[in-house]
């Protein structure tokens, strides 16, 4: 408990919302350790408020690309994420995108609420045959990526991903490993698993989109970054796209009017790891590693 008492916890707003910037900066300053947002800036200014006696930032996440490596670097600072954990939780919501934009499940739900009349049609609602020798493309076969394909696979589809840690041509559980321009031509549904970097911003943009299948679908549940939104609207409205799914977002937590207006476009608000049993170890794991390093030991899952 004496080591906990040096650690600055994020305070919740009304239950739900994470501190503001000044209340950060504020609970920061003294602690030896600080457990933070994904949505929280961890920058020079951070580091300044927090003071030199700050040893440990735990992000709440598995991306980190809110914090700045090299000012924490400089400042020896140690920098870790929650990796693994949420893997399954993450996968599982990207299916659950992929099936409700393929099979239209939300332009069905709001018919439905808002009371119109309607009858059963062969041409109603008509969507994609999910398990019917459709092809996923799996931008990035990580951890996550992999967990998507598994449960892709138990679908009956044919699943492609480009290359992580294998080489193009290689068959890994099944999953064909496959050169960018390949997976975005021969995919059905274009699922994005892929850090938020310098290299991969904007990464599915016009160029990107226009080589894949017209009428295809792609889903967002890496960062919001890798996409170009107004890209996919124009995709959208031109009918390359057949329909986009997003749990996050370039001006996250702002949504574009241009995606809310959408019937196609199927929105989430970053809960890809939002499972009570996930979230409950995501947070226990930022514990464990505040303690780990203010009791001078490695890292469990250390951001290198």
């Amino acid at each position: 408990m004496e080591l906990l008492e040096q650690v600055s916890v994020e305070k919740q707003i009304g239950g739900e919302l994470p501190a503001t910037r000044a209340e950060l900066l504020a609970g920061a300053a003294g602690a030896a350790g600080v457990i933070s947002m994904l949505s929280d800036k961890i920058d020079a200014e951070f580091f300044d408020a927090a003071g030199p006696q700050l040893k440990v930032v735990a992000n709440l996440a598995v991306g980190f690309d809110n914090i700045d490596l090299a000012e924490a670097a400089q400042r020896g600072v140690v920098i870790t994420n929650t990796p693994g954990v949420l893997d399954n939780a993450t996968a599982d919501l990207t299916f659950a995108l992929l099936l409700a934009v393929t099979r239209r499940i939300v332009e069905s739900d709001a018919w439905a609420r808002a009371g119109k009349p309607w009858l059963w049609g062969p041409n109603e609602y008509v969507g994609l045959d999910v398990s019917n020798g459709t092809t996923l493309g799996i931008i990035g076969l990580g951890r996550i990526g992999g967990a998507v394909a598994k449960r892709a696979k138990a679908f009956d589809m044919r699943v492609i991903a480009t290359a992580h840690r294998h080489e193009v041509g290689e068959v890994v559980d099944g999953v064909e490993i496959v050169e960018l321009d390949t997976l975005l031509s021969e995919a059905d549904v274009v699922s994005l698993h892929v850090p938020l970097t310098a290299a991969n911003r904007h990464l599915i943009d016009a160029a990107a989109i226009a080589k894949m299948k017209r009428g295809s679908y792609l889903v967002n549940a890496a960062r919001g970054g890798v996409v170009d939104e107004l890209a996919v609207v124009a995709a959208l409205e031109s009918g390359q796209l057949a329909g986009a799914a997003f749990d996050v977002f370039e001006g996250e937590p702002n949504i574009r009017p241009e995606l809310r207006a959408r019937p196609d476009v199927v929105l989430a608000t970053h809960i890809g790891s939002a499972g009570r049993k996930t979230r409950d170890t995501m947070g226990k794991l930022c514990i464990d590693n505040v303690l780990a390093v203010l009791s001078d030991q490695p890292a469990l899952t250390p951001v290198e």
